[in-house]
């Protein structure tokens, strides 16, 4: 059976990209904690973007979906879930809330792991909720001539509740000693949960709840303002690449950590510079709604879309967003790009 020690791993990852992706969200941390400490009211409604993003996001990435008004409806608590993905998506939902109210009051041990498993299944009607695996699994691909073959091959059934157990029992001994910074650990740990594959389903979404929870409980908050599940869907073949890279050799404990590490480093720093970009929209408050979204619209490099300018300006309109819209295209002050579901604008630098 495989140790699980960190206290000897961490310090192999502290190369120059990875100690500058570090410097780069302590940074933003600071800034952002001076921001919610002097205009918290200003970002609720940031927080239900980001709980809508987060549930679709992660229940996407798993091949579960449903309509873009029946997430919302879901999430919002506006609707009853219908099918078995609404179930799941329902699930998602309750356990991301718990986490966002209840973080400090919830340790990372293998029991909350089985309960908010639990709770991930609880619309489902599956009696798979809260329980270890009862056979062995794999994680399998499919290649471009539809040949099915194991990319990895996680720890038996038999093994799963220990080495949940000494895991969990490594990550604390770790951070107690408050040698390590917890940006290194925290994918550490979620990699090696990866690896496990503790669950018969769910073990994705369960990863990406516990990534939360765990830079929550760290001190890093902006996975309640901005979707880090969102950043990992928009970046998914690099989620996998980094995946599978970081998990060459993990029974033989010779896997590379850093791949992995450097590679959830980029998605929290991500959220942190969307969340620094909403603070500037929204201290553009004493401009008019117009002149807001044709600040943004200038300022972004490349094309936008109105869905995107409308999680920028989540006070503003989808009706008033639309109208400025047609207004800058009169005006031949930005340029529309294609057409239908995923039109998008750029703005005119000729003007």
């Amino acid at each position: 059976m495989r140790k699980y020690d960190f206290n000897n791993k961490w310090q192999v990852l502290l190369t120059p990209k990875i100690v500058s992706l570090l410097s780069q969200i302590h940074e933003y941390k600071g800034e952002q904690n001076l921001f919610i400490e002097a205009k918290s009211d200003s970002l609720t409604q940031l927080v239900e973007i980001a709980k809508i993003q987060s549930t679709e996001a992660s229940n996407k990435i798993e091949g579960i979906y449903t309509s873009d008004d029946r997430i919302k409806k879901l999430v919002t608590n506006k609707a009853i879930p219908k099918t078995r993905n609404e179930q799941e998506i329902a699930g998602y939902r309750d356990v991301l809330v718990t986490i966002h109210e209840s973080h400090d009051y919830i340790p990372v041990k293998p029991a909350i792991i089985l309960q908010l498993h639990r709770d991930l299944y609880k619309f489902s009607g599956k009696s798979i909720g809260g329980t270890y695996k009862n056979s062995d699994n794999v994680i399998a691909e499919t290649d471009e001539n539809g040949n099915r073959f194991v990319r990895f091959q996680p720890v038996p059934a038999w093994e799963t509740a220990e080495s949940i157990n000494n895991l969990c029992e490594a990550f604390d001994d770790a951070l107690n000693r408050n040698e390590v910074d917890p940006l290194l650990l925290i994918p550490m740990f979620i990699l090696d949960f990866l690896c496990i594959h503790p669950f018969n389903d769910g073990n994705g979404r369960m990863s990406r709840l516990l990534t939360l929870l765990l830079l929550y409980r760290a001190g890093y908050i902006v996975g309640k303002y901005i979707s880090i599940e969102k950043v990992i869907e928009n970046s998914k073949e690099t989620y996998y690449e980094a995946l599978q890279s970081s998990s060459l050799d993990w029974h033989e404990e010779k896997n590379d950590y850093s791949h992995f590490v450097q590679y959830t480093l980029g998605v929290i720093l991500s959220a942190y510079r969307e969340f620094s970009t909403r603070v500037q929209t929204l201290t553009m408050s004493n401009m008019s709604k117009p002149d807001r979204i044709r600040e943004i619209i200038k300022e972004t490099l490349g094309q936008i879309t109105k869905t995107e300018l409308m999680a920028k300006c989540p006070d503003i309109s989808q009706v008033t967003v639309q109208r400025t819209l047609n207004d800058l295209l009169k005006n031949g002050e930005i340029i529309k790009l294609s057409g239908g579901r995923y039109t998008s604008y750029i703005w005119n630098g000729d003007k």
